[in-house]
Formats: C-alpha cells, structure tokens, sequence
C-alpha cells in the first residue's frame, strides 16, 4: 500500500495559550510549561522510526521541533505551509477582547463560517486547502515512512477533520492539546485517522486551546 505513517503534533504550551490570546502567525516562543512539555515529548519519540521532521518556521513550534530532532538524530526542515491560519486583526487579542471589540465577527468566527475571515486572516476553508495541500505534498516523498508534523491547534484540528471527514462547520468535539501525539495515515486517497491526542507522556495536563 501507498502510504506514509504520520505524527502531527502541535506545539508546547505558551503564555498566551494559557490567556487565552488568540496568537496566530505571531512569533510567540514557548512558556516553562510547554519547554517542559517537549522535554517530555522528545523522550517519548526518541525511539520511534522516524524518516523526516517538518515543522512550521513559528518558534513555538520550530522549538517543538527541535527537540524531536535532538532526541532522534533526524534532520529539522521547516514549511511555511504549516503554519497557523492567519487571524489577521484578532491576532493578540483575548477572546474576551474580541467579544468586546468585534461582537458581530466574533460571532462569525464561532459560528466556524468557513467562508469567513478576520481582516487580514484566512478563512476556515484557505486553511483547509492550505495545510491540506501541505501535509499530502511532505507525506508523499515519504512514502512507506513515517514521519513528524510540528504545528499549531488550527492544522491539528484541519488534520483530525480531514481524517475523520467532518466538515468545516461542525463543533469540535475532539481535543488539541499542547505537545499531544496524533497519528494519521496518508495514501493518496487521503487522510486516515490512528491515534488521537496522546497526553501519556504528559499525565494528561496539557492545555487545550482552540488557536494557537
């Protein structure tokens, strides 16, 4: 079979997960908690067969990233592609900010209108495209591989969508945790899903946001 074994992985934690502040493409390194977080990860992955890592070129996720490569001797290459989806003029802002300030967008946003996007933002459905694009184009050089996806809440939640088929507006019932291990299959048929939102290594304390 053609298929390439995948594990994605969204960053450690960073203070602005934990304010609930919507981070975006902003560069935002990772807080105590999340190093700590990847320290726990990389043991945890340091023996797995791994043939490539990409990661996003964000630090909290390249930084993520790092350590997986440290801990298995695999090569680091990041991927524009898998960055977070662009929030536009809600990057920076708590949600209680963006209730406050854009009640209507708000709004929209919660509502997951995948047509809809923040000023200067992509929409749920550029997103979709983007990243799905992304992860099929890395997956297929490595085919028969596994390999490692560092990114963000929005790519693990357009990942776990399209493995699961789920559409864009339906509510998220799965989680996103911080450092979690999620494995998916890839064939050019498409995504499968695995594993899900593994926190063993963690003692399931990690934080869940929706974007990050």
């Amino acid at each position: 079979m053609h298929a390439t074994r995948i594990i994605a992985i969204r960053h450690g934690e960073t203070a602005w997960n934990v304010d609930t502040r919507i981070q975006g493409q902003l560069d935002i390194e990772l807080n105590a908690k999340g190093r700590w977080q990847v320290h726990r990860l990389a043991k945890a992955l340091a023996r797995e067969p791994i043939s490539a890592i990409y990661s996003s070129h964000l630090r909290r996720a390249h930084d993520t990233a790092r350590a997986i490569s440290s801990a298995t001797g695999r090569t680091l290459q990041t991927h524009a592609g898998l960055s977070e989806r662009g929030f536009g003029v809600f990057e920076g802002k708590t949600f209680a900010e963006l209730e406050a300030v854009w009640p209507e967008q708000a709004l929209r946003w919660r509502q997951r209108d995948p047509l809809w996007a923040p000023e200067g933002g992509e929409s749920l459905t550029d997103l979709r495209e983007r990243i799905t694009r992304t992860a099929s184009e890395l997956a297929a050089r490595h085919v028969g591989e596994q390999i490692v996806l560092v990114a963000h809440g929005g790519v693990m939640d357009v990942l776990y969508r399209a493995a699961t088929g789920q559409e864009l507006q339906a509510p998220r019932t799965w989680d996103l945790g911080n450092a979690a291990i999620n494995r998916l299959l890839w064939t050019p048929g498409g995504f499968t899903l695995v594993g899900w939102s593994d926190t063993r290594h963690l003692d399931d304390d990690a934080l869940d946001e929706t974007s990050a």
